[in-house]
C-alpha cells in the first residue's frame, strides 16, 4: 500500500532521513519506534506529502506522491485518516463539528446526514452523545478518541497515528491501543503507528520497525524485537541508558 524508497531529507545541513527504505503491508498495522529526534514524525509528514524529500520516493498505491500536482495530491490524501499526537481539534468548534469537518469539506451531504455519521463515529469510539461539548471540556483520553473518530470519517484506506498514547495514564493507553486494533480490524485499513510505547507496540503491531539516525535499523514481527540481540533494539526496548543510543544528544 505504501512503499518508501531511499528517502532523504536535511534541514539546515542536518540530515534527518538518510536513504530510508520501508514498506507498509496492506491491511496490517506497522509500528515504528525509535528515540526522540530520529525522524519518525518527519517520515509521517513525507507520507502525507506535507514535506518534499531531497531525494527518494513515497509510493502510495504505486504512485510517487512527490510527482503529483496539488489537485491530484489532495485526491490521494482523501485515502488517509490521521490521528495527531495532540488530536489537533479545532478549539472553536464543538465535538460534532470537529468530527463532521471532513464531510463538510469534501462531500455535499446534508447537515442531517452528517449528524448521523458523526453520531455513528462517536459511538464507535465510545463517546456517544458528546457532540455539543467543546474540546476544552474533554479529558486527554477523550480528545484522542474524538481525533480518532474524525480520522475515520471518510472511511480511509490508510490510517496514520502520531504518538496516539502520549500523555495518557496506563489504563487509558491500553484502552486507546485496544480501540486502534478494533478499528483496524473492522476497517481493514493499512495503519502506521509512530510510538514510544514499547508494550503498546508489542500489543498493536503486525510488523515493527526501529528508526535510528534517519534509517530503519531493524524490522520484523514483534517477536523478533523481543528476542533479537541487536544492541540498538535491546537498549531501546529495555530502556537502558548504557549503549549505542546517547539519550543526552
Amino acid at each position: 500500500m505504501i512503499e518508501i524508497r531511499s528517502l532523504t531529507k536535511s534541514f539546515k545541513g542536518q540530515k534527518v532521513l538518510d536513504e530510508l527504505f520501508i514498506s507498509l503491508p496492506k491491511g496490517r498495522i506497522t509500528v515504528i519506534i525509535g528515540p526522540t529526534g530520529t525522524g519518525k514524525s518527519v517520515l509521517l509528514k513525507h507520507i502525507l506529502g506535507l514535506i518534499k524529500p531531497d531525494h527518494g520516493e513515497v509510493l502510495v498505491d504505486g504512485n510517487d506522491i512527490n510527482l503529483l500536482d496539488e489537485v491530484s495530491l489532495n485526491e490521494v490524501r482523501k485515502k488517509f485518516g490521521v490521528c495527531f499526537q495532540d488530536a489537533a481539534l479545532f478549539d472553536s468548534m464543538n465535538v460534532g463539528d470537529n468530527v463532521g469537518f471532513p464531510f463538510a469539506m469534501h462531500t455535499t451531504m446534508s447537515k442531517e446526514a452528517i449528524g448521523n455519521e458523526v453520531a455513528s463515529l462517536l459511538r464507535e469510539v465510545g463517546l456517544s452523545g458528546i457532540e455539543h461539548k467543546m474540546p476544552s471540556q474533554l479529558s486527554g483520553g477523550m480528545r484522542k478518541r474524538v481525533g480518532l473518530a474524525r480520522a475515520l470519517a471518510m472511511n480511509p484506506q490508510i490510517l496514520l497515528f502520531d504518538e496516539p498514547t502520549t500523555g495518557l495514564d496506563p489504563v487509558m493507553t491500553s484502552a486507546i491501543n485496544t480501540l486502534i486494533r478494533q478499528v483496524q480490524k473492522k476497517s481493514k485499513a493499512t495503519s502506521l503507528v509512530i510510538s514510544h510505547d514499547i508494550q503498546g507496540a508489542f500489543d498493536l503491531a503486525d510488523n515493527m520497525a526501529m528508526i535510528f539516525n534517519g534509517r530503519i535499523v531493524f524490522e520484523g514481527e514483534p517477536e523478533r524485537f523481543k528476542t533479537t540481540a541487536d544492541p540498538l533494539v535491546r537498549q531501546f526496548v529495555e530502556g537502558r541508558i548504557d549503549g549505542p543510543i546517547n539519550p543526552i544528544t
